[in-house]
């Protein structure tokens, strides 16, 4: 009955994409030194929510029934930074920032998550 909130998978969507974003940065911190390397990045949480319409089926689980193995759309972006005479063109301190807005997200994630559940569990007259 309350298995499909979309509150609750909003939430686990939010928390979904701030792993998949820090497994980028990851990828990228690991590569930092791989010449012709480029950075990489995926879309935005908001863009990717706001690009699914209501006349589609949200999934929040790899195979659903649209099949995909991604639960929302992770377009890659190819980082835009300065590249290096090796072509590389990783910026550690960019990826910084970006593991630090990924911690951030995951832990609004969390947040909305534990919020909701306590609002729920109110409502059902439970502490």
């Amino acid at each position: 009955m309350f298995k499909n909130l979309e509150i609750f998978q909003m939430a686990g969507a939010l928390a979904r994409h701030a792993e998949t974003r820090q497994t980028m940065v990851a990828q990228n911190i690991a590569n930092a030194d791989t010449p012709g390397y480029k950075a990489r990045d995926i879309a935005s949480f908001a863009e990717t929510y706001r690009t699914q319409d209501a006349s589609t089926m949200r999934t929040t689980r790899a195979g659903h029934l649209t099949g995909s193995s991604q639960p929302y759309d992770t377009r890659i972006i190819a980082g835009t930074g300065s590249e290096s005479p090796n072509g590389n063109n990783v910026s550690l301190e960019t990826e910084m920032m970006k593991s630090v807005e990924n911690t951030g997200q995951h832990k609004r994630a969390m947040a909305i998550y534990k919020s909701s559940l306590n609002i729920l569990r109110l409502s059902l007259g439970r502490k």
